[in-house]
């Protein structure tokens, strides 16, 4: 028989975030900084595992382009965060630079030479991959092949959709070069007549990909699909374009330039926050450039004219590509050419113990429940938010929000509960990078229909994903809520790997409950933060916790009683974190670590009684979900968070982490861990040099993601 929540607390916890407490805001300094891989080069070596998805012939081919996509998008946010920051960090002060990042020189040299390099095996890899289209009957045209339908079929598509949304500039006749758009491509053209009667000219037109799709499907041949490009409708439309300035000959190359996309938001309180954002949204679309991507054949006389009107020189990123650019737009290449289906069919299923519920709230009252996104659905989600909506007897919600869904059902759900008169709290993090100008519109909106929003904390984000409501049932109040390792957004839940836990545990309640004062305090008392008793939160109690329960793992090692412990996380780059756990397999500690992203430590030393065992999982599902399990095998303590263990998580955000304290839950969450450390098809081993080598082993072939879904699925039906 399964315990009530207030029955199953686990009352050793208490002591090791309470346990020196004066001492929490500040650990034991590091003598001396642990030698860690560069984080930035570490990052190139992720995204290049994302880029051996799209090299892997077992994935279907759909799903490669994707992860070209994927592979594209990523690269472009990377220069334009932390790129533009290294290039920043050039300005300052020695010192100062000394302090934030050592030898930034040297690691902008080594992103280029790893950039240019994996430019070249992307540029083979989708070489291959249009092969394999041509082997479906797939072709993507250009504006040299192209039937005589085709031609007109793109002639009168160019007149009727395309003419009126593109601008042509001369651009040697502006005096004041024009300002190229971060995210757009632009088609650089070199004007010329077949007999040189006239000096060449050079033009610009921006491709409008946000206003047309990218994608143009042709009239085929029975049995044949063919898509061109809307840069190559442009490309064969330009003789109608410039047929009054007398050119015949053209030549026509993609270029892109990235720009700085930091926000310079500051704590000056004569200024709100919002303001400041919309500056800095503004100011963003006006960022120095930091990377100049452009075709490899193209003319040189232009590229060198490009060079100087942009300012640019061979101290820049200058990255050479082949013909198409902008590739993230090659995730939404169209699915409906291909005759094969994508991947075996996996539908997000809903929890048993959900599956007829009438009830959401009633089956939270009766014990802890976790939700494995994208494995189970998020409409349990949506569903205990709308039956919290529509409940008389609920009198309140409080919410916390970082990247909302574009029509968030959460969003419809917490209007419905103020129209039915409920009090709704939503903390809505405006400064999450990119989704900046989206959460400024949730606000007005969630404020217009009467729910009170909380903007965030100077200098901190808040990041942690937090949900508690309160019901009414006579002269008592009972609560129940979630914490999540993931964003409250059902689109990402499709395809992001996540953990939620709902729960009516009083304790863990009564701490969600302080931080929630504490975000709407306006002083922002960290007292409501250190009286949180069950669950670590940054930026208070989370870093001085995770040391103290290494360290206890370290003390059992040295007494002989095995040490343990295994961590999953998306990125680890906190020197003082790695330094903790250097310490740790330096004593004996096992130590295995899941990290699908950026993994700053050396994972092997001569020096050490036993070396980390690391891998990354690169799938179809996006690994996101940060889970740690301290100690041997039945003594466990487990937890799931929503934070990495980056300076960022620890120290500057709001981030929260909670004890698995429901056995069977905890088992669960262990299962999935060893499933996910068995893997030897989509693992790769994190290794000091970062090869990505993949995992093998002659065993029985274990895709985690596969076995996971099975695991899950097996006991809903069991």
């Amino acid at each position: 028989m399964r315990l009530s929540n207030s029955e199953h607390i686990d009352t050793n916890f208490q002591d090791p975030v309470m346990e020196k407490k004066s001492n929490s805001k500040k650990s034991a300094p590091v003598a001396k900084k642990p030698k860690i891989i560069a984080r930035d080069i570490s990052w190139l070596a992720f995204n290049a595992r994302v880029l051996q998805e799209a090299s892997d012939k077992s994935v279907p081919l759909l799903e490669r382009i994707r992860f070209l996509g994927i592979f594209s998008n990523n690269l472009d946010e990377f220069f334009r965060v932390r790129v533009a920051t290294l290039k920043r960090m050039l300005l300052v002060g020695k010192s100062t630079r000394m302090h934030l990042e050592e030898n930034p020189d040297e690691i902008l040299d080594g992103i280029q030479d790893k950039v240019i390099d994996q430019q070249r095996e992307f540029d083979r890899i989708w070489e291959g991959i249009e092969d394999e289209l041509k082997e479906q009957k797939i072709f993507i045209r250009t504006e040299k092949h192209l039937n005589k339908e085709q031609q007109k079929f793109v002639l009168n598509y160019f007149n009727e959709e395309v003419r009126t949304n593109i601008i042509p500039l001369m651009i040697e006749s502006i005096q004041h070069f024009p300002f190229l758009r971060d995210k757009s491509i632009y088609l650089a053209v070199v004007l010329a007549r077949q007999d040189n009667s006239v000096r060449q000219k050079f033009a610009l037109i921006e491709i409008p990909t946000s206003i047309l799709p990218r994608f143009i499907i042709l009239p085929s041949k029975e049995g044949e699909e063919d898509i061109m490009l809307l840069e190559d409708v442009i490309r064969f439309s330009l003789p109608h374009i410039f047929s009054y300035f007398g050119f015949d000959k053209f030549s026509a190359h993609i270029i892109k330039v990235t720009r700085d996309a930091e926000l310079d938001i500051d704590n000056d309180i004569s200024t709100s926050l919002i303001h400041q954002i919309e500056k800095g949204l503004k100011d963003r679309r006006k960022g120095k450039p930091v990377r100049f991507v452009y075709d490899k054949d193209i003319d040189p006389l232009l590229l060198e004219y490009l060079m100087r009107r942009l300012g640019l020189s061979g101290k820049d990123n200058l990255i050479p590509g082949a013909r198409i650019h902008n590739f993230k737009d090659f995730m939404d290449f169209p699915s409906g050419v291909f005759k094969e289906r994508a991947h075996p069919q996996r539908k997000s299923f809903i929890h048993p113990l959900f599956a007829n519920a009438s009830s959401v709230m009633h089956v939270i009252q009766l014990q802890d429940v976790m939700l494995h996104f994208p494995y189970h659905s998020f409409d349990t989600i949506i569903d205990l938010l709308r039956e919290a909506a529509i409940d008389p007897n609920v009198t309140s919600i409080k919410i916390t929000a970082y990247r909302l869904a574009r029509n968030s059902k959460i969003v419809n759900a917490l209007v419905n509960a103020v129209r039915n008169g409920k009090q709704v709290t939503v903390a809505l993090e405006l400064r999450a990078r990119f989704n900046e100008a989206d959460n400024l519109e949730w606000k007005t909106r969630l404020e217009d229909e009467g729910v009170k929003v909380l903007i965030g904390i100077p200098g901190l984000k808040i990041h942690a994903k937090l949900c508690v409501i309160k019901k009414r049932i006579g002269t008592k109040t009972v609560q129940c809520g979630f914490v999540s390792t993931g964003n409250m957004n059902e689109k990402t839940a499709r395809v992001y790997g996540d953990h939620c836990l709902l729960t009516a545990n009083r304790n863990i309640l009564a701490d969600i409950n302080r931080i929630f004062s504490y975000l709407e305090n306006s002083k922002h008392d960290i007292k409501l933060l250190e009286a949180c008793n069950t669950l670590p939160v940054s930026p208070y109690s989370m870093r001085p916790f995770f040391l103290r329960m290494i360290d206890k793992e370290i003390k059992n090692a040295r007494h002989k009683k095995g040490g343990s412990m295994i961590i999953k996380m998306n990125s680890l780059s906190d020197p003082e974190m790695i330094s903790k756990l250097y310490e740790a397999a330096k004593e004996g500690v096992d130590v295995s670590m899941i990290i699908r992203g950026i993994c700053c430590a050396y994972t092997e030393n001569k020096k050490w009684k036993k070396d980390i065992t690391a891998v990354s999982i690169v799938d179809e599902y996006l690994e996101h979900a940060r889970v740690f399990s301290f100690g041997k095998e039945n003594q466990e303590k487990v937890y799931i968070a929503s934070c990495d263990w980056m300076l960022r998580n620890l120290d500057h955000r709001v981030e929260v982490a909670i004890p698995i304290f429901d056995p069977a839950i905890q088992q669960e969450l262990k299962d999935i861990l060893a499933i996910q450390l068995s893997g030897n098809v989509k693992a790769r081993i994190l290794d000091n040099e970062q090869k990505n080598e993949y995992k093998r082993d002659n065993g029985k072939k274990i895709r985690s993601q596969i076995e996971i879904f099975k695991y899950l699925h097996e006991k809903q039906y069991s």
